[in-house]
């Protein structure tokens, strides 16, 4: 990368000479081949995630969340009528379209517009499309909406300890960035937090590659891939880190 320097000779960061804040993502539905991103609607969406979650033999998925599990469709309910108001996230329900169910949730979140970054967080995949090319075209239908708006950076950043989770931040692209330890208290413990980031000029090679995994001819005629999201993005990963806690 360039070095630049001011009028002392010191290093300095780029230049963002026009640097435009984005809009807060509009309340809209995302498309795809596999699902829909939608707005969280109590009404329409509680229900049907709280029967999908149901198909889980066990409550592990929930584990890392700070949200869930619910009990009943009425505290699904309410949490997510509460959930659906709230001004620091902006939930989706990912509707698979072969079912026409709400079978997961995830949220825009930490939305820091002046300087272009976004989160994505808060992520439920239930039975219905854990390990399907809707999960992963749900994760790739908000990046793409996001850095469509105008962001330079697209965060993930989940509990350390959450393996499962900094796989697929991998997985999907995102390069490991460093841990913040004691940086969040939740259900009575503590969490070491791993950060995970894709910055726009990264985006345009993980867009295409994205869309080569989730073509049609990418799967078999028993759904199986072909070609690896992993063995994809596993070039574009900045290396100074990576995995380095994962050992």
């Amino acid at each position: 990368m360039t070095t630049y320097r001011d009028q002392y000779g010191q290093p300095i960061g780029f230049p963002m000479t026009g640097w435009t804040p984005p809009p807060l993502p509009p309340r809209t539905t995302l498309t795809g081949n596999y699902c829909r991103v939608e707005p969280l609607d109590a009404g329409r969406h509680s229900a049907d995630f709280h029967f999908a979650n149901q198909l889980e033999p066990d409550e592990r998925g929930w584990t890392y969340l700070t949200y869930g599990p619910f009990t009943t469709e009425e505290e699904c309910r309410r949490w997510a009528e509460e959930y659906s108001q709230r001004k620091d996230y902006l939930f989706y329900a990912i509707i698979d379209l072969e079912s026409g169910e709400a079978a997961g949730m995830a949220a825009y979140m930490r939305i820091d517009a002046a300087n272009g970054s976004i989160e994505v967080g808060c992520i439920k995949f239930t039975p219905l499309i854990a390990q399907q090319p809707a999960a992963t075209e749900a994760m790739h239908l908000m990046m793409k909406n996001a850095f469509a708006l105008g962001y330079r950076r697209y965060e993930w950043k989940c509990d350390a300890l959450n393996k499962p989770s900094r796989a697929a931040a991998e997985r999907l692209g995102f390069s490991y960035e460093g841990t913040f330890r004691q940086a969040v208290v939740y259900k009575n413990r503590n969490r070491d937090t791993a950060w995970y980031s894709i910055t726009d000029h990264e985006w345009p090679a993980l867009q295409a590659i994205h869309e080569q995994w989730l073509a049609p001819e990418n799967f078999d005629a028993q759904g199986q891939q072909v070609v690896s999201l992993s063995g994809l993005t596993a070039p574009l990963l900045r290396q100074d880190g990576t995995n380095r806690d994962l050992a």
